[in-house]
């Protein structure tokens, strides 16, 4: 993407949609996000499950591009890349005591995550498209993800808005992409289930590039029942429901030979990684990233 921001004092960038640091997949190989499940047994609830969910529902793609040309709207999670000299912020939490960036025995918030300044006034660096200093917060998700191209270290964000003095959120959480970290039990992330959501993002770098990808996709169903490994925190006690944490998987049988090459390669990994519950919303809608080149 082209989109640029650039603090001259500093000399500080940060990038929509900018080169991902390596190694690929962003956390190590023995990540949850990236655990090869294609031979593991099926649980022996998995058909009452589907049925929950619908037997014959489709997925959804749930990324894109401008909702129309030139909109503010957009399709998908918009991802930022900054490098350490883009200044950290506080950010005033509703969630505190299970966010980052937080001192937990005061309960204050203290500089910790790198926002880039023009996230406040333009689009497209938080989910859904309007700048920071609109208020969405009753309406929208708002999610924001950093990168620290430098340091390999993940900020999320959920429910963000900028009142005009500082930043405020739901919650908000850090990874640290070199190892892999869990969030306590019992604590929400930026997402209800307290995973990392830029890992399990469908993502055009991957989809178009050369290899295969390496890893899960987060998807979300309309209700959940509690959760379990990997998931830390729950959002809801549906009965008959999956819980946060539980993973899908393509049948190995599914003939793919239909669809387009870049499609395959996002099915391949469905049958290899899965889907992993992360969040309350529609049934099998199955997210991925906003680039700006899709029409």
């Amino acid at each position: 993407m082209s989109v640029l921001g650039a603090t001259a004092l500093l000399m500080a960038t940060a990038t929509i949609g900018g080169a991902l640091p390596g190694p690929l997949p962003l956390f190590p190989p023995t990540n949850w996000w990236n655990a090869d499940i294609s031979q593991a047994p099926v649980d022996r609830g998995s058909a009452s499950f589907i049925n929950f969910i619908g037997a014959t529902r489709t997925m959804h793609p749930d990324f894109g591009g401008d909702v129309s040309p030139g909109s503010v709207g957009i399709y998908g999670f918009p991802y930022i890349v900054v490098d350490s000299a883009v200044p950290a912020v506080a950010v005033q939490f509703q969630y505190s005591t299970e966010s980052d960036g937080v001192n937990h025995t005061t309960g204050q918030s203290y500089p910790f995550y790198p926002i880039p300044v023009e996230a406040i006034s333009q689009p497209h660096w938080i989910e859904g498209g309007d700048p920071g200093n609109v208020d969405l917060r009753g309406s929208s998700d708002r999610h924001m993800l950093i990168v620290d191209g430098d340091h390999r270290y993940l900020y999320e964000l959920y429910n963000v808005f900028f009142d005009g003095i500082q930043w405020r959120g739901g919650s908000g959480a850090f990874f640290d992409l070199n190892a892999n970290g869990h969030r306590p039990d019992t604590w929400t992330s930026a997402d209800a289930a307290g995973l990392a959501i830029l890992p399990g993002l469908v993502r055009y770098d991957e989809v178009f590039g050369s290899g295969e990808i390496l890893h899960a996709f987060r998807v979300t169903v309309r209700a959940t029942n509690g959760y379990v490994y990997p998931a830390s925190h729950r959002a809801g006690n549906t009965a008959g429901a999956l819980p946060m944490g539980a993973r899908l998987r393509l049948k190995a049988t599914r003939d793919l030979s239909a669809f387009r090459p870049e499609v395959q390669k996002i099915f391949r990994a469905m049958q290899r990684y899965g889907l992993i519950v992360a969040d309350n919303g529609s049934d099998m809608y199955v997210s991925g990233t906003y680039e700006s080149t899709v029409g």
